[in-house]
């Protein structure tokens, strides 16, 4: 199975991009999407369908805000849409399709770009993380694809000592990185990857991406049980549809 995790930032503008042309040539099983900022009736929804795919949306109460789905080849038994929790659903960012005994989620947790916002980041965290322990006990084959919006080591930004205060890359959301993956993950990328500058966002100030000044925020984090089924693990950095490009694991 082959799975991709793509920040948007805009659905309807990425399709404007080619994102379909570019989905037809990539062909994922699985599709994680998140910053949709369109509900599903503002979407054509027939290219989905034309491509082969099932689709499922999650959008955020506000509109052009968040959100996230996923597109799927084969038509999944069952689709969780949000946690359960209202202060996470309320934004769009968590929905789940499982494959028999395979789940898949599309994460999409909070930036904290002020004082208030990493409050809400914080909080999100500890209640994610509380629901995934209660998840991976009813579902322990689990793969949580998205954007994180932290970096977790300092190969995974291209200047950790300047950064090291900046929201993303505080020691803090740092360390729930490390405690989400002891708690039974595995960073796939990583797990297979070593490389310094590779990054999945970048600003689109200061021309930061042509020089490569970016963050690896966006993971295809793996449940432990499955470790032995990862075969890839790329960032599809020649995909241009967004400031993120998408990240590939796959799974035999």
């Amino acid at each position: 199975m082959k799975i991709i995790s793509y920040n948007v930032n805009g659905i309807r503008a990425a399709l404007r991009k080619d994102l379909m042309g570019w989905l037809k040539h990539a062909n994922p099983d699985v599709l994680c999407l998140q910053e949709i900022k369109a509900h599903k009736e503002q979407l054509e929804l027939e290219v989905f369908e034309e491509a082969g795919y099932h689709a499922y949306w999650f959008s955020a109460q506000k509109k052009g805000y968040s959100g996230v789905a996923i597109l799927s080849k084969q038509e999944p038994d069952h689709i969780e849409y949000g946690t359960g929790i209202p202060s996470m659903d309320a934004e769009g960012r968590n929905i789940r399709a499982d494959f028999g005994d395979l789940s898949v989620m599309s994460l999409y947790l909070p930036s904290g770009t002020n004082m208030a916002r990493l409050d809400h980041k914080l909080e999100y965290m500890n209640l994610f993380q509380q629901y995934i322990d209660t998840l991976k006990v009813e579902r322990p084959k689990l793969v949580i694809a998205g954007d994180y919006n932290i970096c977790h080591e300092a190969i995974d930004i291209h200047d950790p000592v300047r950064l090291k205060n900046t929201s993303g890359f505080l020691p803090v959301e740092r360390a729930w990185i490390d405690s989400f993956i002891n708690s039974g993950f595995i960073d796939s990328f990583r797990h297979l990857n070593t490389e310094s500058e590779q990054y999945s966002w970048w600003s689109y100030r200061a021309n930061a991406r042509p020089n490569n000044k970016g963050w690896r925020i966006d993971y295809n984090m793996v449940s432990a049980p499955l470790q032995e089924n990862i075969k890839r693990a790329l960032i599809l950095s020649e995909a241009k549809h967004s400031d993120h490009c998408p990240v590939l694991v796959e799974l035999d």
